[in-house]
């Protein structure tokens, strides 16, 4: 293989009436006012792990005392139109599944049917001892109740609803309601392994795709990017969207440099100019 094509032909050439899984990253939910990570202008920040998370009591202080104040950003997000498109997709036929490696599940508040939710959402907290699930919403209320007095303004907010905030040794954590055991966000932090049949789950979608398209990711996490290498090796049409390099660029059929919003406008355009709807998401 030669390298990608970059330009010289159309999405809509590669993909044809081809049924796609969809791919996506950080750079999706950029246009919902949730920073990214890997993005030509995001800030270099180092995420706690699952194992500081885990190493003890200043540790979780930290992490939902940063958590608690982002809250507001990754709470309030909404769904953008590279979402509603690929929702719209999905009920055109075009677009079998999405895989994604966000946790702000906008891609189910945008309609979307069937999502994988490869790391997580992080809408949902689970207890580490009992394993009981509860929504992130609830924990806010009540953090917010054992910590009248914390706040802050004008902080920095960070890709998975954190922010730039060190003076936590104070804060006063919420314990699972159920048993008293130590709460996590529902999520897979670094360092920590995708459940195993959520992964399974995953490769079928591929091994079952007509054709994968990458949408807003660098591909830097072998969480996501596996499913590229099993894409190539089924020798499927694999299209990639994104600002900047990947770490696929060089398993890809098409690699664009641009917006996914504007790239999902373009193809819908092309192809599918009914319903009105889709081109104007």
């Amino acid at each position: 293989m030669t390298g990608p094509d970059t330009g010289s032909v159309n999405i809509d050439e590669v993909l044809g009436d081809l049924r796609w899984t969809v791919l996506t990253g950080a750079g999706v939910s950029t246009d919902s006012g949730i920073p990214d990570y890997r993005g030509p202008n995001a800030v270099p920040r180092t995420p706690m792990t699952g194992q500081q998370f885990r190493s003890g009591l200043l540790a979780r202080q930290r992490y939902w005392a940063r958590a608690y104040l982002g809250w507001t950003a990754m709470g309030t997000a909404r769904p953008n139109a590279t979402h509603r498109l690929l929702a719209e997709l999905e009920t055109a036929g075009r677009v079998d599944a999405v895989i994604t490696q966000n946790v702000d599940g906008l891609h189910t508040a945008a309609g979307q049917r069937r999502v994988v939710d490869l790391h997580g959402r992080v809408d949902r907290v689970i207890c580490l001892g009992c394993r009981t699930t509860s929504g992130r919403a609830v924990l806010q209320d009540r953090l917010r109740d054992l910590n009248p007095d914390f706040d802050a303004t004008d902080l920095q907010v960070l890709p998975d609803g954190d922010v730039a905030f060190e003076s936590t040794a104070d804060f006063v954590l919420a314990d699972c309601v159920d048993c008293g055991g130590e709460l996590k966000p529902d999520v897979v932090f670094f360092g920590e392994n995708v459940p195993e049949e959520r992964v399974l789950e995953c490769k079928q979608l591929v091994d079952e795709a007509e054709a994968l398209v990458v949408l807003g990711s660098s591909l830097h996490v072998f969480s996501g990017r596996r499913f590229v290498k099993q894409a190539h090796q089924r020798g499927i049409p694999i299209v990639i969207v994104n600002r900047g390099i990947t770490r696929s660029d060089d398993l890809a059929t098409l690699k664009l440099d641009a917006g996914c919003a504007e790239t999902l406008r373009d193809y819908v355009r092309i192809t599918q100019p009914a319903p009105e709807d889709l081109a104007s998401a």
